[in-house]
């Protein structure tokens, strides 16, 4: 699912790379807007600029950057990332469609008046995700796979954590693999996939744990014996280390210094900012 978990740690980057993320980003704005609506763009996420950044990096595509308009404020200036090959429309796709599950997950989860909401908008997001379809029928395949296997795991009664981060995991798995052009690098693309999806979805149900608590929804980390805290930041320390293994064996030259940031300084500056949240709720509520 798209979260926008996967972030860079800005006072880390170098100026140029920084503006080199800030084209990759705005380049992907641009791309959701020619290949679906002008609105599609509000779907924009940190995750899916992080996937364009990767592709981008693995086929060595980016062919350098061009000026601009920002397109939502015609009166900015930017530079967009001029990609050779469709990576940049291929992150495009994958946020529409992901966007449009988690619109269905959310109709079929939330109260009347969330629910009412998502209803409204249902008809914008299929007409994206139909267009998506078409180019990229592979990735559409892996995410409704995915919501089909989440949906049977939280129906278990004491469903573990690895049973409940699992479908998220396979997905991002499946989803890298997709890119590897020999054996060797799909097991490294898929372990890092499996390690960066169960982080996204153990840190999105710590990030909301309190607020499914009140409301009753389903979340994996109320089943746990251990205390919050520890449970929580154990089990995200161990998803970023099985990342660290399977990215430290792959090569690549593009963007190693922004996808370096992301890896080593954003995720653990995530898992620091929810691990912190989580530790002040507890003590609140003791």
């Amino acid at each position: 699912m798209v979260f926008g978990y996967i972030r860079i740690q800005k006072s880390e980057l170098l100026v140029r790379e920084y503006d080199a993320y800030k084209s990759v980003y705005c380049g992907l704005c641009k791309q959701m807007g020619r290949d679906y609506s002008r609105l599609s763009r509000l779907i924009l996420s940190y995750d899916c600029t992080f996937y364009a950044l990767l592709l981008m990096s693995l086929r060595r595509s980016c062919e350098g950057f061009n000026d601009g308009r920002c397109r939502f404020n015609p009166l900015k200036k930017c530079k967009f990332c001029d990609c050779g090959d469709d990576a940049v429309s291929k992150a495009a796709a994958l946020s529409v469609i992901l966007a449009y599950y988690k619109l269905i997950d959310n109709i079929e989860d939330s109260g009347f008046f969330k629910r009412l909401g998502c209803k409204l908008i249902r008809p914008f997001f299929s007409r994206w995700r139909k267009k998506a379809l078409d180019r990229y029928n592979e990735i559409d395949k892996i995410a409704s796979d995915m919501m089909k296997a989440q949906k049977s795991a939280e129906l278990i009664p004491d469903c573990s954590l690895d049973m409940a981060a699992d479908p998220t995991a396979s997905m991002l798995a499946r989803v890298l693999e997709l890119e590897a052009v020999d054996e060797a690098q799909r097991r490294i693309l898929s372990q890092i996939g499996y390690g960066l999806g169960r982080f996204i979805y153990l840190v999105d149900a710590a990030d909301d744990y309190e607020d499914d608590v009140k409301s009753g929804s389903f979340n994996p980390f109320k089943n746990n014996d251990e205390g919050l805290f520890e449970t929580v930041n154990n089990n995200l320390s161990q998803a970023l280390a099985s990342v660290y293994d399977a990215y430290n064996l792959l090569e690549l030259v593009d963007f190693k210094g922004i996808i370096d940031n992301v890896i080593l300084r954003g995720l653990p500056s995530v898992q620091a900012e929810i691990t912190r949240k989580v530790k002040v709720n507890n003590e609140r509520s003791v």
